[in-house]
């Protein structure tokens, strides 16, 4: 059944063990740290959400990312979509060599964690500022986004409004399904949905993200725009916010690479003069917008 919300205002003892033996472990975000897998939730065929127990989580800031080590298999840069508590979610789409058997963890399972590393979203000059936010996300981009969505609705203040605009290829392989259809009638953020495919069932939107800002109210100069998703998908937000007026300026982007050490000094995530994991994942769009077009990059 397609959404309607387009337009809407709206363990083992062993692995018991291992996790306890983590809270000796020193406080630093470069120490890996043992963490034990709480849950796992499907999101489409080959996405899941996995919730771990991190008992020496550091404060993270909505955007930054962890380095999920799977035994056997490796490390991967993974985005933190949720957590509170030193509870954490991490969104994974199985599509690599560490992501495919990260993703087939189980409940109960311990996984390596180091992090959090990176630079976030620019929540506070967005809270600072008022006015309107506007979260633009493809497919997976909603996860590194869904911090900031919590984060206003926990703090949110009545001269504040949020605006997601999310795409996917189709409706079953939408993330966070249910809390889309949830945000959107509670009715504190405005949430407006397409997709590029859909099934007879479908009754929302289709077409590509870009699209639905012909029918968002827009006041450029009170509006910051961040964006995640393909970097097709991102060029072309840009341009079409730029159309709409918003200034390079108050454009942020969230950039993915093949993050190996998380601290600049591999270079496998190298973009030009900067690198992923250190100067980003979030950049403000002047600093590599030169570099967004070109796509042998």
């Amino acid at each position: 059944m397609g959404l309607r919300i387009e337009g809407a205002a709206r363990g083992s003892a062993g692995a018991a063990a291992a996790a306890s033996e983590a809270a000796a472990a020193p406080a630093d975000s470069m120490v890996p740290r043992m963490a034990q897998v709480r849950r796992v939730i499907r999101e489409s065929h080959d996405t899941v959400s996995i919730v771990i127990e991190d008992t020496q989580a550091h404060p993270f800031m909505p955007g930054q990312f962890n380095m999920l080590y799977v035994f056997g298999a490796g490390e991967a840069a993974i985005s933190i979509s949720s957590g509170e508590g030193g509870v954490l979610t991490h969104t994974v789409r199985a599509v690599g060599s560490v992501t495919r058997p990260l993703a087939a963890v189980k409940r109960g399972a311990v996984i390596g964690v180091r992090g959090p590393f990176g630079q976030g979203w620019p929540v506070e000059a967005a809270e600072n500022r008022g006015g309107t936010t506007m979260l633009l996300a493809g497919g997976i981009g909603l996860a590194p986004l869904r911090p900031v969505i919590y984060r206003f609705l926990r703090e949110r203040r009545a001269e504040e409004r949020l605006v997601l605009l999310y795409g996917a290829r189709s409706a079953t392989e939408m993330i966070y399904r249910r809390e889309l259809e949830r945000w959107a009638l509670e009715g504190a953020i405005e949430v407006h949905v397409i997709v590029d495919r859909a099934a007879p069932t479908w009754r929302g939107r289709v077409g590509v993200l870009t699209d639905l800002l012909d029918g968002c109210a827009l006041e450029p100069a009170q509006t910051i725009a961040m964006v995640c998703g393909p970097e097709v998908m991102m060029r072309a937000a840009t341009r079409a916010l730029a159309g709409r007026g918003l200034a390079a300026e108050d454009v942020y982007l969230s950039m993915e690479r093949n993050m190996k050490c998380a601290v600049g000094m591999c270079g496998h995530c190298q973009f030009g003069p900067s690198f992923i994991c250190k100067d980003g994942p979030v950049f403000r769009l002047p600093q590599i917008e030169p570099l967004l077009g070109l796509r042998e990059i």
